[in-house]
């Protein structure tokens, strides 16, 4: 039924066809980054609240990961700017805070962004997928109605094989929008948990640094 369709609609579904391959190979990839992201993030928490010294987490993080995402991108975005300011002088207490909270606010956007990757590009096939093939389907229709200026006596079995064929775009748009849509709503939502814990240690850890300025 797909070789027999017109061009129109086999172009319509080779676009729904490639649609639903792309998103397929974003959703899996965007479900392993998610994880590990959170997995790391998880264990970074845990070693950061064991009482271990700030300065040698920082080292280790610095030692082991050439490019720290995550909670220790935020982590070491922070701690960088507090001890760079810390070591000259003259500098107010709270400019170093304000300094050390803005770098963590950038390194905070810079982590929702990744986090966000590919994610609209799911939006967008869960939400336009069924259209398309419904332009197939009318696409197809019509030709099949057209088709009946041709023949003299009109019959359900000169129709229901040009309309079947024309079905297929729009089972093609809901198998292409369905797990999209599915994926983006499940992964925003874990999007929206992993910020939240990302903003909630920015706050915990600046109180430790607004603490630190007088200690260290």
């Amino acid at each position: 039924m797909v070789l027999n369709a017109s061009i129109v609609v086999q172009i319509v579904m080779a676009i729904l066809m490639l649609g639903s391959f792309i998103s397929w190979i974003m959703i899996f990839q965007r479900g392993f980054s998610l994880s590990g992201i959170k997995r790391d993030s998880l264990e970074f928490e845990n070693e950061f609240w064991s009482g271990k010294d700030l300065r040698k987490i920082y080292a280790e993080v610095e030692a082991h990961t050439p490019e720290p995402i995550g909670m220790e991108h935020i982590f070491t975005a922070g701690f960088k700017e507090f001890t760079r300011l810390r070591k000259q002088e003259g500098v107010n207490p709270d400019q170093i805070m304000q300094n050390v909270q803005r770098s963590m606010r950038v390194a905070v956007s810079r982590e929702e962004e990744r986090l966000e990757m590919n994610l609209t590009f799911l939006a967008t096939v869960g939400s336009t997928s069924p259209y398309i093939g419904l332009f197939g389907t009318v696409w197809g229709i019509m030709n099949s109605f057209r088709s009946l200026a041709t023949v003299e006596q009109a019959s359900l079995s000169i129709v229901a094989p040009g309309i079947s064929e024309a079905l297929i775009a729009t089972a093609m748009g809901l198998f292409a929008a369905i797990p999209a849509v599915m994926a983006y709503n499940r992964y925003s939502a874990q999007v929206e948990v992993i910020m939240n814990r990302f903003e909630a240690f920015t706050d915990e850890f600046s109180g430790i640094l607004n603490r630190a300025i007088h200690t260290w």
